[in-house]
């Protein structure tokens, strides 16, 4: 496959835009409610607990993670069986398989980043709402979220591209499918190990390019927040 040619797969910078693009929204919820769900705890040892849980896939090897995925939504274990059974979904090797690998290792930045932003916003801003009377939901949505917007949407740049860059677990869990499963990251690997060094450079590019832009808007967001406090 050269660059130059006409057989220069795309698919890989479709697949790889769609997979972090679903993954970012489940990935941002998800590690929002997290977060909030720690800071709210009372017992620093359910904290400990739960927060080394939820921050394991980010230590943990990548093909290590991938291959717990594989032991919960393979076509032989129960999870991944009952999907088969049941709605006749096989999520082992699909587009589902990559948007479930990337999840899984993008969550603990945006949880982690989310959760540090959370305990800098004043307390003091917490328990007036709390004597006003507003819910512990509102006071989460009116309260710590705009207050802590900055580090939430830094978690969330970082987890976007930490998604887009998804291999280890992606490669266990998905597979290398054309056309379905095999992401830009993959897909130098495969280039790669068949030689095509071309090929593989230009999906390096392109992956350096969408990361780097995304890291960008994240500086410029940055300087904003920070132009605008200052006035």
């Amino acid at each position: 496959m050269s660059v130059q040619g006409s057989n220069l797969d795309l698919t890989p910078i479709w697949i790889s835009l769609k997979t972090a693009s679903i993954t970012i929204v489940i990935t941002f919820i998800l590690g929002l409610l997290a977060a909030w769900w720690i800071y709210s705890r009372k017992s620093e040892a359910l904290k400990m607990v739960f927060d080394g849980i939820f921050t394991l896939p980010m230590v943990l090897p990548p093909t290590v993670a991938g291959f717990f995925l594989l032991m919960i939504f393979g076509v032989n274990q129960p999870i991944g069986k009952f999907f088969m059974n049941v709605f006749g979904v096989r999520i082992a090797f699909s587009f589902s398989a990559t948007v479930i690998a990337a999840v899984v290792i993008s969550f603990p930045l945006m949880y982690r980043n989310s959760r540090g932003a959370f305990e800098q916003v004043d307390t003091d801003l917490v328990y007036a709402a709390r004597t006003l009377g507003m819910s512990e939901w509102n006071i989460f949505l009116k309260v710590l979220i705009p207050n802590a917007l900055p580090g939430i949407i830094s978690g969330g740049v970082l987890a976007f591209a930490r998604g887009l860059g998804e291999f280890g677990a992606t490669a266990m869990l998905a597979g290398n499918i054309i056309g379905k499963t095999r992401t830009l990251p993959v897909a130098v690997y495969s280039e790669v190990m068949s030689g095509d060094m071309e090929s593989a450079a230009f999906y390096v590019w392109v992956m350096i390019g969408i990361c780097f832009t995304a890291v960008i808007l994240l500086n410029l967001y940055q300087l904003y927040v920070r132009k605008k406090r200052s006035f």
